[in-house]
């Protein structure tokens, strides 16, 4: 039998990786609802890319598969902007299994970043009850790691292909193999013991796009993984 569990959900134009690390800044009062939910009761949330094709209750809808974000640390609001900093770090990838939508439909001309904005979110939720949920909820499945491992002429192949891409990019500029084996450097890419997290991080230096990157997320087994990554980093 699947086991589920139903968890808050913040879906963002980007994708995260499991222990893949993430500042957020957090603005919106439906998502600093969800944190102060999240911090009270030790729980954790779901990212996942949002998709402007899709939606819930108005809102961007999340894709499909995402990844349990555990908050690492949460800084004090900023007086100022009345933001809220959080840092974060990918566990668990997850499939989600029925969205649960929130209290609130997106207004009309909603403005996240103004205060009209703010103050409206504000007086919808004290009419529907300050104990329900603005946020997105979902009944998630946890989605098994890929056990199989990476050899390292996978990945000298996978590392061949970003090259050549990042220097066609780069065109008519010249980057040298040394500039970017310096590149791999800052981004702690160079390693002789490749591992499952050296190749997502690996495509999210080499993608275009998050959308690019959810196949890379969504993948279930080692071969589906290289094929999606080949993909991903060919040039022709």
């Amino acid at each position: 039998m699947v086991k589920t569990k139903t968890i808050p959900i913040f879906p963002l134009d980007l994708v995260l990786f499991p222990n893949q690390e993430l500042p957020l800044k957090i603005f919106e009062p439906r998502y600093k609802q969800m944190i102060d939910d999240c911090i009270l009761s030790n729980k954790e949330f779901g990212v996942c890319l949002s998709s402007s094709e899709m939606t819930v209750s108005n809102w961007e809808a999340p894709y499909g598969v995402g990844t349990i974000a555990k908050i690492i640390d949460c800084k004090d609001v900023d007086t100022t902007s009345g933001h809220l900093h959080i840092n974060t770090k990918g566990h668990n990838r997850f499939r989600i299994i029925r969205i649960i939508p929130p209290c609130l439909k997106q207004p009309n001309y909603y403005d996240p970043f103004s205060i009209e904005g703010v103050q409206k979110i504000d007086e919808l939720h004290q009419d529907v009850g300050t104990h329900e949920k603005m946020y997105i909820q979902a009944v998630v499945e946890l989605i098994n790691d890929i056990e199989e491992s990476i050899s390292l002429r996978e990945w000298n192949y996978l590392i061949e292909l970003w090259k050549k891409k990042i220097s066609l990019l780069a065109d008519p500029q010249n980057i040298s193999s040394y500039e970017l084996d310096t590149l791999l450097d800052r981004y702690y890419l160079k390693t002789e013991i490749p591992t499952l997290d050296y190749v997502y991080s690996l495509c999210a230096l080499g993608a275009s796009s998050p959308k690019d990157l959810q196949l890379i997320l969504e993948s279930s087994t080692k071969e589906q993984l290289l094929k999606r990554c080949e993909k991903l980093l060919k040039t022709d």
